[in-house]
């Protein structure tokens, strides 16, 4: 059967011309933060938007209880630097896995930063695994639900290539990271499995990535 054109077969297809912010000079790079189809929660996304603008980046906020067809469709638009996913309703586990290889079956898509955090279980136990069976699916980091997620992810950010940002917003970029200390700061589950030497300030940021209130 023969899908109608702008279906689903089209999603990976080559990227559509113009866009939000198409021709604009944007101070950093285009981030893409968005919810999955199962999760109406609304104030991590917005945290999430905060803390990476704080960081000198761009950020496209797709909301909550996004379409898997939609999140790959914008994301491969828009050819983001970073994708972000977060979930707070104890299903990221399982629409993560999903959405993961819808995104990396797009070639556009293959290789771009993805990352997934927050309450991805309905309990504590597992998340080893869960984690695991995440970055198997395609992300490349997974930050599980508690404090440190918020200051692990802000050092994944840090690492975004610079390839990534433009000229101008590699430079702020590059201030704001003029914050951090040495020192080693374990991320587990990353798929290239490195830490990030950077301590991180705010250490009592919460809410970021699916954190408990």
């Amino acid at each position: 059967m023969t899908a109608a054109a702008g279906g689903p077969a089209d999603l990976c297809g080559p990227p559509a011309a113009g866009g939000p912010g198409a021709g604009v000079a944007l101070p950093g790079a285009t981030i893409v933060v968005s919810g999955l189809a199962s999760d109406s929660h609304t104030w991590n996304l917005v945290f999430l938007q905060l803390l990476i603008e704080e960081l000198g980046h761009r950020v496209v906020n797709l909301g909550p209880c996004v379409p898997d067809e939609v999140l790959v469709g914008e994301c491969r638009r828009l050819a983001p630097a970073m994708i972000v996913i977060s979930s707070v309703n104890g299903h990221g586990y399982q629409d993560g896995v999903r959405v993961a290889g819808k995104l990396r079956a797009c070639p556009a898509l293959s290789a771009t930063p993805l990352v997934i955090g927050g309450k991805l279980g309905i309990s504590g136990r597992g998340s080893s695994r869960r984690a695991g069976a995440l970055v198997a699916a395609g992300f490349d980091a997974v930050f599980d639900d508690g404090a440190a997620a918020v200051l692990d992810f802000r050092a994944f950010v840090r690492t975004l290539p610079a390839a990534a940002l433009p000229a101008a917003g590699a430079a702020v970029a590059a201030a704001a990271a003029a914050d951090c200390a040495d020192g080693p700061f374990a991320r587990p589950y990353r798929a290239d499995g490195p830490s990030v030497p950077c301590a991180v300030p705010q250490a009592g940021a919460r809410a970021g990535l699916g954190v408990s209130r």
